[in-house]
């Protein structure tokens, strides 16, 4: 009788896998491409530090020089396009350098394309690289005939000193580089808000008081024609000219609030905020802790905003649960920070084009933050930062 031996579960050998993962390819891809890129490189370098260095002296020497760092640019670009495309690291692009037009002339953008920090690490890191290269391209291509079984290892050891290279010498030059590329998105932002702004307006005008405005005049219009004929009909026209006279007052008044109160100008965030407050739907108990200094009009104007929005939005899911709300604002070091909150169902969020994202661009603008913290059935928390600006 034949019997059979069946291997435990635990005893049994791990499954046969790859000794080389798609991503170690793609690296040992990078590190074998290092050697003719290097060259290229290299050579380029060279010859145009060389070239131009000594043609310095002469008229074409130094539009030569700024030329060649902009194709030192250019190349930098290829490099991070190989190392994001192979290595997975990105690096972000460096800011573009103006045109003479935009650089106010000739002669301030050659000196700013050769004092350029960007073009010359990209130069600084085309000389590295041949060294490196060969190393990478030997120790792969020995690896992969005899060191096959430790090659992951040394591609990923060198793999990883590659990436470290192009974040070092292949990054914007520094935090200011990228503070200019966040400063230029801010004023598209800024830009696009006080179109939007312009447009709610003139749509109030528009719809609103002016609507209002134009039935007023037909109205007095009227009366007037009645005046002599119907002495009754035309008071009672004239009565109702008055109650319109009255609502478009009102919207008038609403609509100059909704852009820049008076209070807020003449008693500052204290007296606007509760004046807010008074208007919302729900008890909201308002502690401002300001300084005697105020802050710039256009922080002051910011943060009166955003507590007029938030307290908006407490009142209009105030059906939800919300039975009280308050806002704080205070100064901390260089910051002004407001907080308001409330006791509804929570929920709230900055995604999905919601109220609160306009919010955070705006914020943003301006350098400030905007922190939601609402979860479900506990209630809203939203904390806004703005940096503090006093008057000039």
């Amino acid at each position: 009788m034949t019997t059979s031996h069946v291997i435990p579960d635990n005893d049994r050998p791990p499954p046969v896998r790859a000794v080389f993962s798609a991503a170690t390819w793609r690296e040992i891809a990078f590190l074998v491409s290092n050697l003719p890129v290097a060259i290229v490189g290299f050579v380029y370098a060279v010859v145009m530090v060389a070239g131009t260095g000594g043609l310095s002296v002469t008229a074409i020497g130094l539009p030569l020089l700024a030329c060649g760092l902009y194709l030192s640019r250019q190349l930098g670009r290829l490099d991070r396009a190989r190392a994001r495309w192979l290595l997975g690291v990105r690096v972000d692009e460096p800011t573009p350098l103006p045109g003479p037009k935009r650089a106010g002339g000739f002669f301030p953008w050659l000196w700013t394309s050769i004092k350029d920090p960007v073009a010359w690490r990209t130069v600084l890191y085309q000389l590295i690289r041949l060294p490196w290269g060969v190393l990478t391209f030997t120790v792969v291509l020995a690896g992969l005939f005899v060191l096959w079984p430790v090659l992951p290892y040394l591609v990923r050891l060198m793999a990883n000193a590659d990436r470290a290279m192009a974040r070092g010498l292949l990054s914007p030059s520094d935090d200011l580089e990228r503070r200019i590329a966040e400063l230029e998105s801010d004023r598209g932002v800024v830009v696009d808000t006080a179109a939007a702004d312009l447009r709610r307006i003139e749509r109030d005008l528009h719809d609103g008081a002016q609507a209002r405005l134009v039935a007023l005049a037909m109205g007095l219009g009227l009366a007037k024609e009645k005046l002599l004929e119907d002495p009754e009909g035309a008071a009672a026209m004239v009565d109702e000219a008055h109650g319109e006279v009255k609502l478009a007052l009102q919207e008038l008044r609403d609509l100059a609030r909704g852009i820049h109160p008076a209070v807020l100008t003449d008693r500052g965030l204290d007296a606007a905020l509760s004046s807010v407050a008074a208007r919302c739907v729900v008890p909201v108990k308002v502690a401002v802790d300001l300084p005697e200094v105020r802050p710039a009009e256009a922080i002051e104007g910011i943060a009166y905003f955003v507590v007029s929005e938030l307290l908006q939005n407490v009142s209009k899911h105030a059906g939800a649960g919300a039975r009280s709300a308050s806002v704080e604002v205070w100064r901390a070091g260089q910051r002004l920070l407001i907080r308001v909150s409330d006791d509804g169902r929570g929920g709230a969020a900055t995604s999905g084009g919601s109220g609160l994202a306009g919010l955070a661009e705006r914020l943003d603008a301006v350098d400030g933050v905007l922190v939601v913290d609402s979860p479900e059935g506990v209630g809203t928390v939203v904390t806004a930062e703005l940096p503090w600006r006093g008057r000039g």
